[in-house]
């Protein structure tokens, strides 16, 4: 993007759905209680991975980098999505529009990495469970999520990068609720094969390839199930796993409800979804977590009856 363009737009303004404000109403009351479910499940379950010794193993430290994943991305765009909703004229500046979009894709990529991670550390509870700690060590799993976190971050620099190289001619209405990355570059008024291009690579190498090495951990841990003689032997497995296995099929499915459904007639149907899935996705991580896993409500359970009995405890 030359400096012309940058000098020019100094804010860009989000159309929403701007002539339908009873609807924005509705949404406005939905979208501010699925966020603070959000941030509540998510920063309740790092903080009882924090809390609780029993928790301090592989899954759970990728599950905390899952749940602040799920707050930051939450927190780059509602807020000022809650906010328009109420104003007359929604904007947001040039530096804001670059923050926005950088963070949503940066994160939404990091999730499918971590998402991945997740799998081959069930792949090994199950398959390899005498060797886990050895190779499910601290370190390695600290690398192993620095890796998740700077691959998505890196490849948003490049988007990013590209995105903002691209000539605007003066277009700033952005007809989304968010700087998506999608409908900023269709602001440009030049050629963006090269971004589509970066793009489509992108989505194939960040989206598709973990998915792959997902299903090949599930196909190996089946085979791993199957072999097991008794019947406890095989709920055991399945619910070492199940939790994940049913986050990555929500995260999936809607990745492909999303982009493969037929395109609707009218565009704010569209922009409803997104927001939704936006807004939606990281609260069922710690639902799921927290209702199929034993574990956690053992802890939730126990800090309670703490709680209980010290405040018995200071009325004598």
């Amino acid at each position: 993007m030359d400096g012309a363009n940058q000098t020019a737009i100094r804010e860009y303004i989000l159309l929403g759905l701007s002539e339908h404000h009873n609807l924005e109403m509705v949404l406005f009351v939905l979208c501010l209680g699925i966020y603070c479910v959000d941030v509540m499940g998510n920063s309740l379950l790092i903080a009882l991975n924090m809390l609780d010794p029993h928790l301090h193993n592989p899954m759970y430290f990728f599950l905390s980098n899952l749940s602040l994943m799920g707050i930051l991305g939450i927190s780059s765009f509602v807020p000022l999505t809650l906010v328009n909703f109420l104003e007359a004229r929604r904007t947001i500046s040039f530096p804001g529009c670059a923050l926005q979009m950088y963070l949503t894709l940066a994160l939404g990529s990091t999730e499918c990495l971590l998402l991945a991670v997740m799998a081959y550390d069930r792949y090994v509870a199950i398959c390899q469970p005498l060797r886990y700690s050895e190779l499910m060590s601290g370190q390695l799993c600290m690398w192993m999520a620095v890796l998740s976190w700077g691959i998505g971050f890196t490849n948003s620099l490049l988007q990013s990068i590209l995105a903002w190289h691209l000539s605007f001619c003066g277009h700033n209405v952005i007809n989304h609720f968010f700087c998506e990355i999608l409908a900023v570059i269709k602001l440009a008024c030049g050629d963006i094969s090269l971004n589509a291009l970066a793009l489509m690579v992108a989505t194939a190498v960040l989206t598709l390839t973990p998915f792959l090495l997902m299903f090949l951990s599930y196909i190996f841990i089946l085979a791993a199930i199957l072999r097991v003689p008794s019947a406890a032997g095989w709920s055991k497995a399945f619910s070492t796993c199940s939790s994940h296995l049913i986050v990555v099929v929500i995260f999936y499915g809607t990745i492909s409800f999303m982009y493969l459904k037929p395109k609707a007639k009218d565009p704010d149907l569209d922009k409803i979804i997104t927001l939704f899935y936006g807004d939606m996705t990281p609260s069922l991580n710690p639902t799921i977590y927290s209702l199929r896993n034993t574990e956690v409500k053992a802890t939730v359970i126990a800090l309670l009856r703490e709680d209980l009995l010290s405040r018995k405890m200071s009325h004598f």
